[in-house]
């Protein structure tokens, strides 16, 4: 069995590990349908039920590859999707609109695409600076109100926001990148979530992929990938960052397990209200990850990870220029 843990206070119950499914549509490598599909199906079979999407990833592609490998197993998942981030079909970028009437818009394509009836978690995915996000959420919480919607959720998101958002309507998690690598959550917003009685879902708890250990330079990625835009993966700032994960690879080895799984118990260790969502494409991967909720990590490893990866020593910001703009609003 699955431990369980809450996110919120309304009653939301999901697996202690989830699974995002992001990749399996959009910005890695070539994607495989029907491994992606098996993927997802073998999550299910072993208990990991919390799933990851959003209207943007493909874009649009990885609702529908989730809705089809859900359709005969609706009862048993937890689905949340993701809505703000607007993208054409061409998959250019257009910014970012929580105005009300795009909501409802937004969540009437997503149950399409999904083929459900309801979404279980629904995400803004980033805060519209140009919307107040009383209105956002006003519009989320009619959609709740209609059975579109079951709990609301936040991504990205400031403390200042989150407190406005909450006193609207009850948000039940706030979704924001959370690893050895990226440990912002911990300055304010985590400390915000815990008083407001919100979960904490961490996207990215692999440093996308970085804290596997898989990474030497940019030719281990592919030519489509989009890390090649991401700081923390190019020039000296990989080199830097390697030597940390190197650090991270040491302490792996002397528990028997994988920096990967490591990287994953650190995350989960963090508290029963943080519920990590590592991405795969790949049933051995995910197997993999899977083993992360079998590490007991005393307190002495968790501070020598602490150490080893110091959140002032990563070097290069998480994302490029523009779309760090768009986080923490």
């Amino acid at each position: 069995m699955i431990a369980q843990r809450t996110l919120g206070t309304q009653g939301l119950a999901v697996p202690a590990l989830g699974l995002g499914c992001m990749g399996m549509s959009d910005f890695y490598a070539p994607t495989d349908d029907l491994e992606s599909v098996a993927t997802i199906h073998r999550a299910l079979d072993l208990g990991i039920t919390f799933l990851d999407t959003a209207d943007i990833y493909g874009p649009f592609t990885n609702e529908e590859l989730v809705g089809r490998a859900i359709a005969d197993r609706r009862d048993e998942v937890t689905l949340a999707t993701k809505f703000g981030n607007v993208r054409g079909a061409d998959g250019s970028f257009r910014g970012v609109n929580g105005k009300p009437e795009y909501v409802r818009a937004a969540c009437d394509a997503s149950l399409q695409r999904l083929k459900v009836d309801h979404i279980d978690l629904y995400y803004q995915h980033r805060v519209d600076p140009n919307t107040p996000i009383e209105d956002t959420v006003g519009a989320m919480a009619e959609l709740v109100r209609a059975g579109k919607v079951r709990y609301l959720g936040l991504s990205e998101a400031a403390p200042a926001t989150i407190e406005r958002a909450h006193a609207v309507h009850p948000i039940t998690a706030l979704q924001t990148e959370y690893s050895l690598w990226t440990r912002d959550p911990e300055r304010d917003v985590l400390a915000t979530c815990r008083d407001l009685g919100i979960g904490f879902v961490a996207y990215s708890p692999l440093g996308r992929g970085f804290l596997t250990g898989r990474f030497n330079s940019v030719d281990d990625l592919s030519p489509e990938d989009f890390r090649h835009t991401h700081p923390r993966f190019q020039g000296e700032n990989l080199r830097r960052n390697r030597e940390l994960v190197r650090q991270v690879e040491g302490i792996a080895r002397e528990l028997g397990c994988t920096a990967a799984q490591l990287a994953l118990a650190w995350v989960l260790a963090q508290g029963d209200d943080v519920v990590p969502i590592p991405g795969t494409t790949r049933r051995d991967h995910f197997d993999h990850n899977l083993a992360a909720l079998e590490l007991r990590l005393s307190p002495s490893i968790l501070r020598r990870l602490a150490d080893a990866v110091p959140p002032d020593v990563v070097a290069g910001p998480r994302y490029g220029e523009r779309a760090m703009q768009a986080v923490h609003r």
